[in-house]
């Protein structure tokens, strides 16, 4: 158990590691997407850590090899010297094994306390040595006759100078790595012997570790400062450039007074000029739309109220002539009604016209209560049954049994239902109108279905522009102005909901309408998919959708509404 128990606990430590170092690499991800100086910093570190690297191993390369071929030169000129001096000592040995040993390290001794010629310069740059003298091996047995430390001398080394040759080689012996160089030579009475010369590399091996660590702490240093410069001379092109994000975020937001601070006259400095000149531009072409569209919101609401007053006026005379129509002509009778008609168009005209010029301003505000929505649907669907009868198109609801209660301004709230039904019975070709009820915690929907001529694609970002129209050739049941759909859009709004639609041809229209149940609060769903019809092999289809966009649910205007 307390195996278990350990193991348990090394994997959760292994784990949390893990997660850690994840954490940590995606910290590092974000700040490499998100910061050009550490991404310039971090790869000019990289890129001068390969130039330096590369520049330390050839150098040390070259150096290693320079002081290898002196030593090697020096050394072979100390060879032939120290070969004289054995010759010397060796001139009369005989073949017997205890003289031929007892010369050998007389000898050795000899050359080992001997010093340089003072006329060979090279050799005393040799340095110190360990001489090794072979005479062959003791009659009946296999042990060489040698004068030194002849096991560090290697087997290779040792047969090609057994074969006459001059030879070197580099030996490491117990860690101790040495320049051996092989001489054959031959006794007075034709005995071959062979010297060797161990000369240690410890120096010259301290020199190259010293070179190295020195390259190594130069090279560490260098990086140091390579990054320190490129992070500097990054963050003087940096911060201009974050200065001048910042002050476009900030434009962006609405706080057109932002300017960047000009100093000298390089590349940023001009910059920075360019951009306040943008800046300056975009905001007198900003304050001129402000200006161009405050005057045609006061010209439209001057001209709408100023034209109610000869309105009422023709109204009058209107309605007159109208209740006299049976007394007149039967053309005469005629045009009265038509101006009638035309009259009341007129005037649902001129009421939009100030409803949408009150949106514009700003000026409108909810009355809102906690009311259920559901008397506001029948009422909508008795104020629509008589266009429906003349379509010949019957009006089905589906609607929760449980209260579906919401803080809604009632008026607005039934105005954009009458427009998307009237507008529904309008295109729906005497097929059937569906108007769908769905309540979840946060907040309400109601869809008008149709299944109509429906709306070709990308018409959908369109049917909320004013005054748009999607086939104007085609017979409508209603004179509609042109702007329900506008002044319903801005309805749902200031109700911090959405009106959004959907369409295909052939298969009709959707217009989905999502309040908040509460004022304040924030719809990020809506209770009923778009559009609310079950797929295929499922009688409910799905509870919820996303709730579209501003952008995804188009814009402004309608396809056909009813007067308010």
């Amino acid at each position: 158990m307390q195996v278990k128990d350990v193991g348990r606990r090394l994997g959760r430590v292994a784990r949390r590691v893990v997660a850690f170092g994840r954490a940590r690499m995606a910290a590092v991800g974000d700040l490499w997407r998100s910061s050009l100086q550490f991404k310039v910093t971090v790869s000019t570190l990289a890129l001068s850590s390969a130039v330096v690297f590369v520049l330390v191993m050839v150098l040390q390369y070259q150096i290693a090899e320079r002081l290898l071929d002196a030593k090697e030169k020096a050394a072979l000129a100390q060879a032939r010297s120290v070969l004289e001096t054995a010759r010397n000592e060796l001139a009369g040995v005989d073949i017997s094994p205890e003289t031929l040993r007892e010369r050998l390290d007389n000898a050795r001794k000899q050359i080992t306390f001997s010093a340089p010629s003072s006329q060979d310069p090279e050799g005393s740059a040799a340095g110190i040595f360990e001489p090794v003298l072979v005479g062959g091996t003791v009659a009946g047995g296999d042990e060489p006759i040698a004068a030194g430390d002849y096991w560090k001398v290697p087997e290779d080394l040792r047969r090609f100078v057994e074969q006459r040759q001059e030879s070197q080689q580099i030996h490491t012996v117990q860690g101790k790595t040495y320049l051996i160089i092989g001489e054959p030579m031959t006794a007075a009475t034709g005995r071959p012997l062979q010297l060797y010369l161990l000369f240690p590399l410890t120096a010259e091996q301290n020199t190259v570790n010293t070179v190295q660590n020195t390259f190594l702490v130069g090279g560490f240093v260098l990086l140091l400062l390579v990054a320190s410069i490129a992070n500097l001379v990054t963050r003087q092109v940096v911060l201009p450039v974050r200065r001048a994000a910042t002050a476009a975020a900030r434009f962006a937001e609405g706080d057109f007074d932002q300017r960047l601070p000009v100093a000298g006259t390089d590349d940023l400095s001009k910059l920075a000029v360019s951009y306040n000149e943008m800046a300056e531009s975009i905001q007198q072409q900003i304050q001129q739309l402000e200006e161009f569209g405050q005057l045609q919101r006061r010209f439209t609401s001057d001209v709408s109220h100023e034209l109610r007053t000869p309105l009422t006026t023709v109204r009058m005379a209107a309605d007159v002539l109208h209740a006299s129509r049976e007394q007149f002509p039967t053309g005469l009778a005629r045009s009265a009604e038509l101006l009638v008609d035309e009259l009341d168009r007129f005037e649902a005209l001129l009421g939009d016209l100030l409803e949408i010029s009150r949106l514009d301003a700003g000026v409108e505000e909810l009355s809102a209560e906690f009311i259920d929505l559901r008397p506001i649907v029948e009422r909508v669907r008795e104020q629509v049954r008589v266009l429906a009868g003349t379509a010949g198109t019957p009006i089905e609801l589906v609607l929760p049994e449980a209260e579906a209660s919401a803080e809604v301004d009632a008026r607005r709230v039934e105005r954009i239902l009458r427009n998307l039904l009237a507008n529904a019975v309008d295109h729906s070709e005497g097929k059937p109108v569906r108007l769908i009820m769905a309540v979840s915690d946060d907040a309400v929907a109601i869809a008008v279905r149709d299944y109509g001529v429906g709306l070709r694609p990308g018409e959908e970002e369109l049917v909320f522009n004013r005054f748009w129209r999607a086939d104007p050739s085609r017979n409508r049941h209603t004179g509609g102005t042109g702007l329900g759909l506008a002044i319903s859009q801005e309805d749902a709004r200031l109700h911090g909901g959405e009106l959004v639609a959907w369409g295909e041809p052939g298969k009709g229209a959707c217009f989905r309408l999502t309040l908040p149940r509460e004022q304040g609060n924030t719809v990020t769903s809506s209770p009923l998919p778009l559009p609310p019809d079950p797929p295929e092999g499922s009688p409910n289809g799905s509870a919820t959708s996303a709730l579209p966009s501003g952008d995804e649910a188009g814009r402004g205007g309608d396809r056909a509404e009813v007067s308010r």
